[in-house]
């Protein structure tokens, strides 16, 4: 089943595109490509806005990786990479705003996925937490505006996202642990993914090795002393946690871009 954002957030983010200057698609850096949102992007290219990728979290990747991607994606729109977690990235990222500007004070909006650091970029420009952020996906609920220089205002939205199937959004951090309904064939799927990535990455975190998905929860389960009444393992919990690890850059798996021939 396909599970897209609210009619009403996507009516709020158009609002927003039409009262800016420039537009922030933020990024996450571990996979850049799968976070663009082309619906977003047609828009803001139809009502003559300037774009710029912002790819963010790049303290989880290599930065020859994110040379590449930058080089990838700068053919498309103007190309910058941050860590807002490190305060890495943003004097550059302010010098680009500057340079597209229209106008002084310029207004942005950050668009993207939830939970891919929007409010946090905020606090990190302006250098307070201005920004409430938090790791759980949808945060923020309203747009927000802040001046994070004397010539740099800002617009913060809700996070949005065209329709996808409920993997695809695990897989982006996208949807709020608590709410998944199945959250054990989730974590089997996330699993398989990053093995896929990175064969020894969760062995590399958790310190258990085996080739059974289901078996490396139980595993976990018992190491941390997460178990039932009658000492079965707790795997929905484990699940869980891996889930959220995933979501808060724990576990860190990531995608060069394709090159072309």
């Amino acid at each position: 089943m396909k599970i897209s954002s609210s009619k009403k957030t996507w009516k709020s983010v158009f609002r927003v595109i039409n009262g800016v200057d420039i537009i922030l698609e933020v990024l996450d850096s571990r996979d850049p490509e799968s976070f663009r949102n082309k619906k977003i992007e047609e828009i803001v290219t139809k009502k003559g806005k300037k774009l710029v990728l912002v790819i963010n979290k790049s303290d989880l990747v290599p930065k020859e990786v994110l040379e590449e991607w930058k080089k990838k994606l700068s053919k498309e729109y103007p190309t910058v990479y941050i860590s807002s977690k490190d305060r890495l990235g943003t004097k550059i990222l302010r010098k680009t705003i500057l340079k597209y500007a229209p106008k002084i004070p310029v207004k942005v909006a950050l668009i993207g996925y939830p939970n891919v650091g929007k409010s946090s970029i905020i606090n990190v420009l302006k250098g307070k937490h201005s920004a409430g952020t938090s790791p759980i996906p949808g945060f923020t609920k309203h747009s927000q505006l802040f001046r994070v220089t004397p010539k740099i205002l800002i617009l913060d939205t809700p996070g949005v996202y065209p329709a996808e199937d409920e993997i695809s959004l695990i897989l982006k951090s996208a949807l709020e642990v608590e709410k998944i309904e199945d959250p054990i064939t989730c974590a089997l799927e996330l699993i398989k993914f990053i093995k896929k990535k990175d064969p020894k990455q969760l062995a590399k975190v958790y310190g258990i090795e085996t080739d059974d998905d289901l078996e490396f929860l139980e595993k976990l389960a018992i190491k941390r002393g997460r178990l039932l009444k009658g000492g079965e393992p707790d795997i929905e919990e484990m699940a869980r946690i891996i889930l959220r690890d995933w979501q808060k850059g724990k576990i860190v798996v990531w995608k060069k871009p394709e090159t072309s021939n």
